[in-house]
């Protein structure tokens, strides 16, 4: 019965917040510890229950290690990363002997002393079990990685949707290919090209063009070569200063080097054909967007979700208070972070009239905004994902609460940044939010997962914030030359 080690750490860490993501980052989202890394997440839609499923039905055991993941914030703090990365470590070794790793990471974690932390992690993994010893890994569509990952990894899996519905099925096939590999029927083989383009996130729906083209050609070539096992294609993070930034290609196939190499250019050389439409495209602003959304409200084309994505802080006021100097009616916002607001409706109660003074605070926020109304929801800010990304896993948003501002419109206070993923970012706080005319999310494309199919109307909107739609308002230092479209030799 084969062992197989199995952990997680992930983090998407964006370079240009102040903000460093420290060990209590990672506790406020929960830590699962030693086996519960398998157990906590059986039932959590996720690539650790695709690995555990797969490999249980084989009869094969998996050993959890550490399971750890925090939101989006600045560089991770050498203490965190070591911290976490040596438990899974630890892990590892107590485990030993095994016969392969798992390893659930993200592919733009970042950590102050570890440009490239997943590529680290892996070598450091690798040190424990020797060369003989398979180690995949999984990432999110949103990894910036090169050769030095591949160079340390046996197979490389990368999820295929944005939003990430498809995260256990990932986490399957990496398990498939463990357990292929170690009967001796499978011969990992990888290719690894970068076209050389870095794109904001807002622009990488997988359901639409270029990322819909880009995974359609790589179907055509999966089904004239059936030794292809896998072929990933990610976009990349581009609020990461960082060497191996951008876009990255990744084919896996049965012992056929020459043809991973050939299928890994030829997709990495269309999607560099398709540049111009990964990374830039027209945006509404602020005013424009707010004024859309009025008037498809006012048409009943309800509720009308706004995604704000340039908002990495989840405390920016300005569309807001676009929207509100405008008069809109029935509007919900999930979710205001901030923790002081948040505590000021907790300490007044449910019923009672209170003032708030909120947002504003964080990089690029907007100032802060003045509200009063009647406290209609308290509470610790945890719930359960309902909707077809993440189903199962727990959301933590601290303490949390809910203030109507009156005109039916209910702004949500958290003490954790939050991202709407499904209805229950609204239910939860006492909001349906099919029920409004008007939803504002601090999202780029995860909520569409739900939304796509309730909504009445979708509005992107390129808001000032640190998650810009326009990458050239930002300062690289630290990226290739020849990165388009923000690096020097374009800029």
């Amino acid at each position: 019965m084969p062992k197989i080690a199995i952990g997680g750490l992930i983090h998407e860490t964006h370079t240009f917040l102040e903000k460093l993501t420290t060990v209590q980052d990672f506790e406020n989202r929960g830590v699962n510890w030693g086996q519960d890394a398998v157990e906590a997440n059986r039932e959590v839609h996720g690539y650790i229950q695709g690995f555990v499923e797969v490999l249980e039905e084989a009869g094969a055991e998996p050993v959890g290690t550490v399971a750890a993941a925090a939101g989006v914030h600045g560089y991770v703090t050498d203490e965190a990363f070591e911290l976490y990365t040596g438990a899974l470590v630890d892990g590892v070794r107590d485990a030993m002997p095994v016969d392969g790793v798992l390893l659930s990471l993200h592919g733009a974690m970042v950590a102050a002393s570890y440009p490239k932390a997943e590529a680290e992690v892996v070598r450091r993994v690798r040190s424990v079990v020797g060369d003989d010893v398979p180690v995949m890994v999984t990432l999110d569509l949103h990894a910036n990685e090169d050769h030095e990952l591949t160079d340390a990894a046996d197979a490389v899996f990368i999820c295929k949707k944005y939003p990430h519905t498809d995260t256990r099925e990932t986490g399957a096939a990496a398990a498939t290919c463990m357990l292929k590999t170690l009967s001796g029927d499978f011969e990992p083989t990888m290719a690894i090209h970068k076209p050389g383009i870095i794109s904001p996130s807002i622009f990488q729906w997988s359901e639409a063009p270029p990322m819909s083209d880009f995974r359609a050609r790589a179907e055509e070539w999966e089904r004239k070569h059936p030794e292809i096992f896998y072929t990933s294609i990610a976009p990349g993070f581009g609020y990461a200063d960082v060497p191996d930034v951008g876009a990255t290609v990744i084919v896996v196939t049965d012992g056929d080097k020459a043809l991973a190499e050939e299928v890994a250019r030829d997709l990495s050389n269309f999607m560099w054909e398709r540049r111009e439409e990964l990374a830039r495209k027209p945006i509404l602003k602020t005013e424009e967007a707010a004024e859309r959304a009025m008037q498809l409200a006012s048409e009943d084309k309800t509720p009308v979700v706004l995604a704000d994505g340039a908002d990495r802080t989840g405390d920016n006021t300005m569309l807001l208070s676009a929207l509100l100097q405008m008069g809109a009616k029935n509007l919900s916002l999930s979710s205001m972070h901030d923790p002081q607001a948040a505590r000021d409706c907790i300490d007044a109660g449910i019923g009672a009239r209170v003032k708030v003074r909120c947002g504003g605070w964080g990089q690029a926020s907007g100032e802060p905004l003045e509200l009063e109304g009647e406290v209609t929801h308290v509470g610790d800010g945890e719930y359960v994902l309902t909707g077809p990304m993440g189903k199962g896993g727990k959301v933590r948003c601290g303490p949390s609460a809910t203030l109507d501002i009156g005109d039916g419109n209910r702004i949500i206070f958290t003490s954790l940044n939050h991202q709407v993923r499904d209805a229950e970012g609204f239910r939860a706080f006492g909001v349906d939010p099919l029920a409004m005319d008007i939803l504002i999310v601090r999202s780029r494309i995860h909520f569409r997962a739900y939304y796509e199919d309730v909504a009445g109307a979708i509005v992107e909107v390129d808001a000032p914030g640190m998650g810009p739609a326009d990458l050239g308002v930002l300062t690289y230092h630290n990226i290739p030359a020849d990165t388009y479209p923000v690096g020097r030799h374009w800029s």
